[in-house]
Parts: C-alpha cells; structure tokens; sequence
C-alpha cells in the first residue's frame, strides 16, 4: 500500500491548511493512522495520531489546533491545521497501518508511508 501525502504549501502565521494522505489500493480497515513531522536539524516527531477505536493524540504543541480524521470511503486520512505557527514549519508524513485486499482478495498487514510534504508557515 503507497501513501501520498499533499496539501502542504507557504502560509501566513495564523492561517490553515488541510493536508490529505491518500492509499493506493483498498483498505480492509487501518488500525492506526498519524502523521509526524521533521523540521531541519530535528528528529522526526509524532503530531497526531488516530486509533482504531476513534480515540486520537496529540503532541502538546498542537493540541487544540491540529484535527486528525479520515474517511475509509475515499481511503482518504485528513490533518487539519488551524492557527498555523512558524514552529510548524516542516515536513509532514503520513503513516498507516492496517489490513488490506491483497492477491486473491487475501488479507494482508500494511504499514505504510507517505512521501512527505512541506508546510512552511512565515511572514
């Protein structure tokens, strides 16, 4: 299963931005998705993630403006993010794991990333 991440782009502090991550094939179900992000000079971290039983985390520094969600129809997963900061400033990853339709409609497990997009947030 490919993921491709995108909506990512050059904003203003204080404004939004929608990124969507897309799965190439048909889910049977994901059981956790999140995206994470790596700004330069840093590690990799965990924004948000999304459990199979709908419950979802936050790291602190996005809690109350960052919406993990998804929508299994569109096999589409969603990171809205309001009231940008310049310290969001990075590149964001989607990550999936879960079960899809593999050779003869047998299930098989995933985990899968995205290519990563750039959020840049200045004046």
């Amino acid at each position: 299963v490919q993921l491709q991440a995108s909506g990512g782009g050059l904003v203003q502090p204080g404004e939004s931005l929608r990124l969507s991550c897309a799965a190439s094939r048909v889910i049977f179900s994901i059981n956790t998705m999140g995206w994470y992000r790596q700004a330069p000079g840093k590690q990799r971290e965990l924004v948000a993630l999304g459990n199979s039983d709908g419950s979802t985390n936050y790291a602190d520094s996005v809690k109350g403006r960052f919406t993990i969600s998804r929508d299994n129809a569109k096999k589409m997963m969603y990171l809205q993010m309001n009231s940008l900061k310049p310290e969001d400033t990075a590149v964001y990853y989607c990550n999936a794991e879960g079960l899809y339709y593999g050779d003869y409609n047998m299930l098989r497990k995933f985990d899968s990333w995205g290519q990563g997009t750039q959020v840049t947030v200045s004046s």
